[in-house]
């Protein structure tokens, strides 16, 4: 059994990049507003109601592995309260934590078919990560106006799709953070690298191999031209989860980074103690924004020069 991460804070795991986003975007312009005005369209319950009418709950008796393996990893990162699971059925390999003051979990039939019970119950922490961060109440505020976008209602008009925007940019960062509350849930720096590269390719292990998948992400994310570079970001807009290569590249940065072991010798923040201001948040996500941005700059400067001396031949 792992070690159990007693009265662990969510702030031991949270990416740089996650908290200032987080920060930044409850200081948006309008962004109260558009808060209250879909609480009160929407609210608690419909968002709740709806899962509960097309999906199964899990419980010693219904998706009993799900449930054992959810109170696994709840035990694990001590988390303070008791968040439903439903399974709904759709084959694509995913699953969501949503709610606004009572959190549950969605998890895709397809991700029990996929995962074994060490990389589910990965999947389980990240989403509980992600409830115990507070990202939630953010997480079913951007899914609600994408599919108010999709349906073309009114309320996503210029500044509701401007937040829409930053929402999406900021749970990008999320998903590091809940990454990292998955690993922790584990103890083994293997299983959310596995998970990473099943939610690329799928297929089993017999399959796949880790090793030439991490060189497939090392060469990802620095290699190519300058055209790449920009098409890389481009990429990204829109998008709700950054790619499972530059996942498991952040995840394997953080277990040599020292931080992974240290919070498994328990070395970490607890409940209650006082948090790092926004500015400190800021501070630390700007040294790894400048550590990216170095990476990207050095490899865009490689090629700008490969491109150059092929002109002059």
């Amino acid at each position: 059994m792992p070690r159990v991460l007693t009265d662990i804070a969510s702030s031991s795991w949270e990416h740089p990049a996650d908290r200032a986003a987080l920060n930044a975007l409850r200081r948006l312009p309008a962004f109260d507003e558009v808060l209250r005005k879909l609480f009160g369209l929407f609210g608690e319950k419909p968002v709740r109601l709806a899962f509960q009418a097309n999906a199964v709950r899990a419980s010693p008796t219904q998706f009993a592995r799900v449930h054992h393996l959810y109170e696994e990893a709840a035990e694990v990162l001590n988390a303070p309260g008791v968040y439903p699971v439903y399974i709904s059925q759709s084959p694509a390999v995913n699953a969501g934590a949503y709610g606004m003051e009572k959190p549950f979990i969605i998890v895709n039939s397809g991700t029990l078919h996929l995962l074994d019970d060490d990389e589910l119950r990965f999947v389980l922490a990240h989403e509980i990560g992600h409830i115990m961060s507070g990202h939630v109440l953010y997480t079913t505020m951007m899914m609600i106006l994408l599919q108010l976008g999709e349906q073309g209602f009114p309320i996503v008009g210029m500044v509701a799709r401007a937040i829409l925007y930053a929402l999406l940019e900021w749970y990008r960062k999320a998903e590091l953070s809940a990454d990292r509350a998955g690993a922790l849930a584990v103890q083994d720096p293997e299983v959310g690298m596995r998970v990473m590269m099943k939610l690329a390719g799928g297929g089993s292990m017999k399959d796949t191999d880790l090793p030439e998948f991490l060189r497939q992400a090392e060469e990802y994310r620095s290699g190519g031209d300058l055209a790449d570079q920009v098409f890389k970001v481009l990429n990204l807009l829109g998008a709700d989860h950054p790619f499972p290569v530059l996942r498991v590249a952040e995840l394997r940065d953080w277990y040599q980074s020292g931080d992974y072991d240290r919070i498994l010798r328990g070395e970490y923040r607890r409940r209650g103690e006082t948090e790092s201001g926004y500015r400190e948040d800021l501070a630390a996500a700007a040294r790894s924004y400048a550590e990216n941005a170095r990476s990207t700059l050095d490899t865009a400067t490689e090629a700008a020069r490969r491109m150059m001396d092929s002109f002059r031949r």
